[in-house]
């Protein structure tokens, strides 16, 4: 059992240097700019023999309204509520301020187990500030550096206890079992989501379109900023939760606008990304805001989406606020028809995220979306299926000489990709190979999911061709005829 340790502090403290260090990745947005995190992003640390859970935290304000700033400090609060242990940095170079004497003391309420790290601790000029830290009342900081890798040693040294109580509680408390383990050949089917490796699913759209709140909503709890402001979430936020029965982790990530208007460098480094998470991704979910579905912005998104080769699944949210339902759903099935053909038959859900209407839809068409991506077809039906084809429209003649399409198999899955053998592929224009794509989505029922099909020459497979020969033939060896006579 490994514990939770929670990283702390005001902010540009520099907890999300030391967040991504501890756990061996840029997981987390780094910037000289104060008040970059907003949301809890969770890591597996390892540091030494040691492997626990690490929260990097919004920097706490001291703003208790309903501001943006007071929901950040809530949210960091109830991490230090859940976590296990925290880590509570103070910046070496500024020294105390007044706001750090006032964390400590409710640090020191809510949780049992604080140690305090002065960091950005590194040469002479935080000395002063590193002694000044002795004031608060948490014991011996621990002089450390996130950025230069400073001072682990010591972070090691006072965590070890703290994993050796839980490690002793955890097998104190742990059941006994007694399970036989009979092992047996994997199935080649597609893959089915487990606990280590669970289905991955990332939501983009544009900003304030209710991305967190959708997330927030699906796993039950308020994990994640939402508010009226747009652009709140920067960083790309992934959660693990059991979405009816299925190991699923979700991506929430920042809102993305055109790119004229990125400007600010944290924006683009949220934007990448988001761009990074889609690309983990086994399945997006296109959030669209009903009032204002289907902008320039939405079809570059969903675009990109497909581009990248995962299955997409369209949401419109705030659906709740819509008063002619059935006409705006007619309208909106025309127009996603109409924009964008390369996700023809991809599902369309309408959800609200703020009641929760819509989510055992938005669940089903995931799941759905998850196994045509998937899917696999047998070279003996794709075969037959494509001399029906060619029957029914037969491909072109350039030059009066006839494209020959000899064979098909498919390659992989996840998207479903293809390769057909064919005599001049150059030669083969760019509509018969979408009248073969939207065949295969038809017959095959692959709606929506972005499929690969490629035309490959086979070349010249003749072995006698070019050849001379080296022996009499049989029959010139019959009649008496040797190569003499040629």
């Amino acid at each position: 059992m490994s514990f939770t340790l929670a990283i702390v502090g005001r902010p540009n403290v520099g907890k999300s240097t030391l967040f991504n260090r501890l756990v061996g990745k840029r997981l987390a947005l780094v910037d000289d700019q104060p008040g970059v995190t907003r949301d809890l992003r969770e890591g597996e640390a390892r540091l030494g023999d040691l492997r626990f859970t690490v929260i990097d935290t919004a920097g706490l304000e001291e703003a208790t309204d309903e501001s943006l700033q007071g929901r950040m400090r809530r949210l960091t609060e109830r991490a230090v509520e859940m976590a296990d242990a925290c880590l509570f940095i103070v910046d070496a170079r500024s020294g105390l301020l007044p706001a750090d004497e006032v964390f400590a003391d409710i640090l020191r309420r809510k949780n049992a187990h604080v140690i305090l790290a002065a960091n950005k601790a590194e040469g002479k000029a935080a000395d002063a500030g590193y002694f000044e830290a002795f004031a608060l009342g948490l014991g011996e900081p621990i002089r450390m550096s996130g950025e230069h890798g400073e001072g682990m040693g010591d972070l090691m040294l006072a965590l070890d206890p703290i994993a050796k109580e839980f490690e002793t509680r955890a097998s104190e408390t742990a059941p006994e079992t007694d399970v036989d383990i009979v092992e047996g050949e994997e199935d080649e089917g597609p893959r089915t989501p487990t606990a280590d490796k669970p289905l991955q699913v990332a939501v983009i759209g544009r900003p304030n379109a209710g991305k967190s709140t959708l997330i927030n909503q699906l796993i039950g709890e308020e994990r994640l900023l939402t508010g009226p402001e747009a652009g709140i979430t920067r960083d790309s936020i992934s959660l693990r939760f059991d979405w009816g029965g299925v190991p699923t982790r979700i991506f929430d990530t920042a809102g993305m606008r055109k790119r004229a208007k990125v400007q600010e460098k944290v924006e683009k480094l949220s934007v990448s990304d988001g761009l990074r998470a889609v690309k983990f991704a086994e399945v997006v979910v296109v959030l669209l805001d009903a009032a204002i579905p289907f902008e320039q912005q939405d079809l570059r998104i969903a675009d990109l989406a497909e581009r990248e080769g995962r299955a997409v699944v369209v949401a419109v949210n705030k659906w709740d606020a819509e008063g002619e339902k059935q006409a705006k759903l007619k309208e909106l099935k025309e127009a996603f028809t109409r924009l964008l053909p390369q996700l023809r038959g991809a599902p369309l859900v309408t959800i609200s995220a703020k009641t929760g209407k819509g989510m055992d839809r938005l669940q089903a068409a995931v799941m759905r979306a998850h196994e045509v991506w998937n899917r696999r077809i047998k070279t003996s039906h794709l075969n037959g299926w494509l001399s029906e084809m060619i029957e029914a429209h037969p491909p072109p003649a350039p030059g009066g000489r006839r494209i020959k399409l000899r064979y098909m198999t498919q390659v992989k899955a996840r998207p479903p990709a293809f390769v057909v053998m064919c005599s001049h592929p150059d030669k083969l224009p760019e509509s018969y190979t979408r009248y073969l794509v939207n065949g295969l989505r038809e017959d095959f029922d692959m709606p929506g999911t972005p499929i690969r099909l490629t035309m490959r020459g086979q070349g010249d497979k003749n072995p006698y061709k070019n050849r001379k020969k080296s022996t009499p033939s049989r029959l010139r060896k019959h009649l008496g005829k040797g190569r003499a006579d040629e």
